[in-house]
C-alpha cells in the first residue's frame, strides 16, 4: 500500500510539473510573441518600414516586397501604421507555433481599433503572419473627418458623440424607411 502511494505521488507530481512546465512555455509564448507585435508598432511610430517588414513572416513576405508592405500597411491599417497606443487584450496560444494576440490599438487619428494577430515561429523566432482589425467595441463612429469617440469618455462627450451621430443620420443619402414602404 506505502508502495502503491508513493507511486501515485510519484506520477502526480510527474503530471503537475508537466502541466506548470506547460503554462511556463505558454506564458513565455505570449511574452515573446507580444514583444514582436509591439516592437514592429515602435518600428511602425518611426517610419522604419523595412524593421516592421523585419516582423512579417515568410508567408508575408513572399506576398508582399517591402514597398508594397508599406503602401498595405498606410493604406489597410492607419492606426497600427501610425499608433499612440497599444496593448494585448486577450492572448492564446493554439500550438506550440501559432499564437494569437488581441491588441487594442488607438492610432494617430483618434480611431481605436481592436487587431487580431496571428503569429507562428518560424527557425525560433516568433513573426507575424496576419493580422484583422475591427472597430474596437465601446467606440462610436463619428462623421467623416473627425475621430471615433470612445463610449466610457465624460458625460459631455459622450454627448457630443450623439449629436454628431444623429447629424449624420440626418444627412445620411440612406433611407431608413421600413421595408416595402415607399421611400421618399
Amino acid at each position: 500500500m506505502a508502495r502503491l502511494v508513493a507511486l501515485a505521488l510519484v506520477l502526480l507530481s510527474l503530471v503537475t510539473g508537466n502541466l506548470a512546465a506547460r503554462a511556463e512555455d505558454r506564458d513565455d509564448a505570449i511574452r515573446a510573441a507580444t514583444r514582436v507585435v509591439m516592437s514592429q508598432l515602435e518600428a511602425f511610430r518611426r517610419d522604419d518600414f523595412g524593421a516592421a517588414y523585419g516582423f512579417a513572416s515568410a508567408m508575408i513576405r513572399d506576398l508582399f516586397d517591402r514597398e508594397r508592405f508599406e503602401v498595405m500597411v498606410r493604406g489597410g491599417y492607419p492606426e497600427i501604421a501610425r499608433s499612440v497606443s497599444a496593448f494585448v487584450s486577450r492572448a492564446n496560444v493554439a500550438t506550440t507555433d501559432t499564437v494569437y494576440l488581441t491588441l487594442t490599438i488607438r492610432g494617430a487619428n483618434g480611431n481605436t481599433v481592436e487587431a487580431r494577430y496571428e503569429l507562428v515561429r518560424e527557425a525560433g523566432d516568433w513573426r507575424i503572419n496576419g493580422v484583422v482589425t475591427r472597430e474596437a467595441p465601446g467606440t462610436v463612429a463619428a462623421p467623416s473627418g473627425t475621430a471615433r469617440v470612445d463610449v466610457d469618455q465624460r458625460r459631455s462627450t459622450r454627448a457630443t458623440s450623439v449629436m454628431q451621430a444623429s447629424s449624420v443620420a440626418r444627412s445620411s443619402a440612406v433611407s431608413i424607411a421600413p421595408p416595402n414602404r415607399a421611400r421618399s
